[in-house]
């Protein structure tokens, strides 16, 4: 008999069509639960030896194998939590066995906090979470263990904000944070766009003051790509203003390395500036907004600020278009043709003055 009854569970006994004799508990009592256990994995061993296809691959599997190619990368702690977060819905499952269904079934809808209870989690929250079980089962396809991986649709989010301020009240901003380390990661980040996080990851061996760039490790941008990024006088003097503050990091806080920055700090200081609905991440948005005032293409912009595609930075397109008027001119055919009409006439004006 291929399955038994032992204290109360039964196990399947049979051999496959390897040869291999398979023994184990189907971690049930009930008997018609075990039999279609035992019928699936059955067909499964028989489609492998006779079809060659690939052994089930179980989530744990896949999400460790996930988790190994990511972790030389900047948002790896958050790819842990992802992966801890669905395997409480999924880790009983094969990868073949996970389907869209299944996955928004388990996407959670709230967020619990100490002194406002339950909130709504917002859609941009929500493809996180997507985001990364996507990516896991998307690269299952490509090692082989599954043909397919299910179809998983963003939420709807709403339009990315784009919010930047003038230089005038960036210096009200920076004249009103009262701690120097902050000032610097300010003028750093207008001079730079550098995220937060690279601000103050940023060591004095990245650091190449003589050619008048910095560098920033593909383990501390969001993107996974190393960049370079050039110093302008006002990051130059942050960084020869900093030397001696901290032997490893360039900027830090009472001669400690700053973990995060001071969001109560640095909103007192827009609030005393009259600035308002300004966050940190902001100075980037203002830092890259004032290039396309100024002229710099999208392309270089888009090389200078690490971001992965054009589309990324066609945010930014509509703050300067009048730099697009002077391009205007390259293609023309009849002011041009009236102003040669134009010239031709006057040249024969002036050969019959001559003549005359």
């Amino acid at each position: 008999m291929s399955i038994r009854q032992r204290q109360g569970i039964w196990h399947v006994d049979f051999y496959a069509p390897s040869g291999e004799r398979i023994r184990h508990s189907t971690g049930t009592a009930d008997k018609k639960a075990a039999q279609e256990y035992h019928d699936r994995l059955k067909a499964q061993l028989w489609r492998q030896h006779k079809l060659g296809e690939q052994k089930p691959r179980s989530y744990s599997e896949a999400a460790l194998r996930f988790l190994a190619a990511h972790e030389d990368q900047s948002d790896y702690d958050s790819k842990v939590r992802y992966i801890a977060y669905w395997r409480q819905y999924l880790g009983h499952l094969t990868v073949s066995e996970i389907t869209a269904d299944v996955i928004f079934d388990g996407l959670p809808t709230h967020k619990t906090y100490k002194h406002q209870g339950a909130q709504p989690l917002s859609p941009a929250t929500k493809n996180r979470y997507l985001a990364t079980i996507r990516s896991m089962l998307n690269m299952c396809v490509t090692w082989g263990w599954i043909h397919h991986a299910p179809k998983l649709p963003n939420f709807a989010e709403p339009k990315k904000r784009i919010r930047w301020i003038s230089r005038a009240e960036a210096m009200a901003l920076i004249s009103r944070i009262p701690q120097p380390w902050l000032q610097d990661a300010c003028i750093l980040g207008f001079a730079t766009g550098m995220r937060e996080a690279e601000l103050y990851g940023m060591e004095w061996t990245q650091v190449n003051e003589r050619a008048h760039t910095a560098w920033v490790g593909n383990d501390q941008t969001k993107s996974g790509r190393a960049r370079s990024i050039p110093l302008n006088d006002d990051a130059l003097a942050v960084i020869r203003r900093r030397k001696g503050s901290h032997p490893r990091y360039v900027l830090s806080r009472n001669s400690k390395q700053i973990r995060g920055g001071d969001d109560r700090m640095f909103i007192k200081a827009c609030a005393d500036a009259g600035i308002e609905d300004f966050r940190f991440h902001d100075i980037r948005h203002t830092w890259a907004s004032w290039h396309v005032q100024g002229g710099t293409p999208l392309m270089v912009l888009k090389e200078l600020g690490g971001w992965e595609t054009i589309e990324m930075v066609q945010k930014y397109a509509h703050l300067a278009p009048s730099h697009l008027a002077a391009h205007a001119s390259t293609v023309t055919f009849w002011s041009q043709e009236q102003e040669e009409e134009k010239e031709n006439g006057n040249k024969d004006c002036a050969l019959v003055a001559v003549n005359y």
